[in-house]
């Protein structure tokens, strides 16, 4: 159907979809009801882009990790290791980042769109697998 969900499954397709169609139910304070204007509907909508991006790039490679180290003896507890670290190290700190984006966002008095999330998300994502990379070239 034509109109959005009520509630926070609403923003969630409105997020990840990139649709910008109007939210129906929320009493937001926006001028344009496409946008994310409020400090948690930004914050939530770049950590969201952190999380799927950060899933998208870390599961593969822990899960890889896992598949070699099978038939090690402690390898596949470090490959666990290695998944969780990719997980959680990551969205940890998508979650304090994601905060300052919206915080200085909403200090500015601007707006995000959805895209603008996206980018911000998978832009620290990047990072992230940048910085991982140039770690393990350092220790070679």
């Amino acid at each position: 159907g034509g109109w959005p969900q009520r509630g926070p499954a609403g923003l969630l397709q409105q997020i990840l979809s990139l649709k910008l169609v109007p939210r129906v139910g929320y009493g937001t304070l926006c001028p344009n009801s496409t946008s994310l204007c409020s400090f948690p509907e930004m914050r939530y909508g770049v950590f969201l882009w952190v999380l799927v991006s950060s899933v998208f790039f870390h599961v593969p490679a822990g899960l890889l990790a896992l598949f070699t180290l099978r038939h090690h003896k402690y390898g596949r507890f470090m490959s666990v290791s290695i998944l969780l670290m990719g997980i959680v190290g990551p969205n940890t700190t998508g979650i304090l980042t994601s905060a300052a984006i919206a915080g200085v966002y909403r200090a500015a008095g601007k707006e995000v769109i959805p895209f603008e999330a996206l980018t911000l998300g998978t832009g620290q994502t990047f990072c992230v697998v940048v910085i991982s990379f140039l770690r393990i070239i350092a220790t070679l």
